[in-house]
């Protein structure tokens, strides 16, 4: 277990650096461009991490300066990560159902005055 160790950190930093570069936006990766970082942690585990760590993750810094200048908003509006968080989606969805049920309830109304009419 002792020598397993080192190599369990080193994993667990890679994994945790590569994540973290993953998950952070494009616009906001220093220094080179987010795919170079993927492959210089995945290359270089430990010299890789180190490196994504203190020079190409964005600093707190600026993550914070940007909703400060905003007076607490974001940046950028937020992108949807799923269809349900789309209003646009939401409503649009509501507009077809709406407009979808309205015609089956005239065919089924249609179909009734047809069917008494026999």
């Amino acid at each position: 277990m002792g020598r397993a160790l080192p190599f369990l950190i080193v994993v667990v930093a890679t994994l945790v650096a590569l994540i973290d570069c993953l998950s952070t936006d494009r616009d906001d990766v220093r220094g080179l461009p987010k795919v170079v970082w993927c492959f210089v942690i995945l290359v270089l585990p430990v010299v890789g991490v180190i490196a994504w760590f203190f020079a190409g993750r964005p600093l707190a810094t600026e993550q914070h300066a940007g909703l400060a200048a905003q007076g607490g908003a974001r940046r950028r509006p937020a992108k949807p990560v799923a269809p349900d968080d789309d209003p646009d989606f939401l409503r649009n969805l509501d507009t077809n159902q709406s407009r979808r049920d309205a015609e089956l309830l005239r065919s089924w109304e249609e179909d009734l005055k047809r069917r008494e009419e026999e």
